[in-house]
């Protein structure tokens, strides 16, 4: 069998061990990048493709005439057309769970930074204003704690529930939005808004999570609230947000995901929105977690191979 890895580059930068998809049967070709033009071309022959985030579309699908097996190097599936897929006969199979983690670390990291003020600290430090102070420690900007605040989840799988898990430790209190039909122990999402002080997005990009959380959202926050994203960009009206910061609403936020990736002309990259932390969608990219997410992936093809496929979407 021929398989194609369109984006080996979005994975390891040979920190990884990639021997686990030496997988008798399958001879691979990898490619650091595929651009747009070169999708067609280079799944032409394959009967097996591993793609992160290069788009599979319909053109792409109709052009693969020997495809069989798509592994999805993620969890989420929106860069493939599952319609055209199943039509063609083709597999899916993702991979759930590999960067928990990873992610939950990142999300307290941001949190941390922005109810510490870390990045402004030290800015001040790299400036000098520290070494001029003419008292020993330097309380320009606003030091918070978590303990004691409520942080608001909304998407409560496997991230959201760990990030809850981990919150309570910090001594936070705890809320979760419903999501459908009341459930529970959860709260409609504008009560959620009105009560967090922190907010914190876990949930899929779809159809109806797209700008979920837009103005009339951000509004409904506490003043001085804080938001992370580690989800998804189209989550958040991003100019939005960038509003919400600027005019002091909004105490901070994090994002490490935005709705154009790489990005170009976001407004979320302005130099002049204050406390915002931008990282650049590495929250699930421990060199643990890619590895987990490698081996997982060889195990989708080794299953398909053996003719029993698993993790199907």
């Amino acid at each position: 069998m021929r398989g194609a890895f369109l984006d080996a580059g979005s994975l390891t930068r040979a920190d990884i061990d990639m021997r686990a998809l030496s997988v008798p049967m399958v001879q691979w070709a990898y490619y650091d990048h595929t651009a747009p033009e070169a999708v067609v071309e280079r799944i032409a022959d394959a009967e097996i493709v591993i793609t992160n985030k290069v788009v599979l579309d319909e053109r792409a699908l109709n052009g693969a005439r020997r495809l069989k097996l798509i592994c999805v190097a993620a969890t989420g599936t929106n860069n493939i057309n599952l319609d055209a897929a199943r039509r063609h006969g083709v597999t899916v199979c993702n991979v759930r769970g590999y960067a928990t983690p990873s992610v939950v670390e990142h999300v307290f990291a941001l949190l941390l930074a922005l109810m510490r003020r870390l990045p402004d600290y030290q800015r001040a430090v790299r400036e000098g204003r520290w070494q001029r102070s003419v008292h020993f420690t330097f309380l320009d900007f606003p030091i918070g704690e978590l303990r004691g605040k409520t942080l608001g989840i909304v998407g409560y799988g496997e991230l959201g529930r760990e990030v809850g898990r981990l919150a309570a430790a910090f001594g936070m209190r705890v809320a979760v939005a419903q999501h459908g039909a009341p459930q529970a122990g959860r709260m409609p999402l504008a009560d959620l808004l009105a009560r967090a002080d922190v907010l914190s997005l876990h949930l899929p990009l779809t159809a109806g999570t797209r700008n979920l959380i837009g103005a009339p959202e951000l509004r409904a926050m506490k003043h001085g609230a804080l938001l992370i994203n580690t989800a998804r960009g189209g989550i958040v009206d991003e100019a939005a947000l960038a509003t919400a910061l600027r005019d002091g609403h909004l105490g901070g936020a994090a994002v490490d995901v935005l709705a154009e990736e790489p990005p170009s002309d976001n407004p979320l990259l302005a130099a002049d929105i204050p406390n915002l932390i931008i990282t650049p969608h590495i929250a699930w990219a421990s060199r643990e977690s890619r590895q987990r997410l490698l081996d997982e992936v060889a195990g989708n093809v080794r299953a398909y191979v053996q003719g029993a496929p698993r993790n199907v979407v």
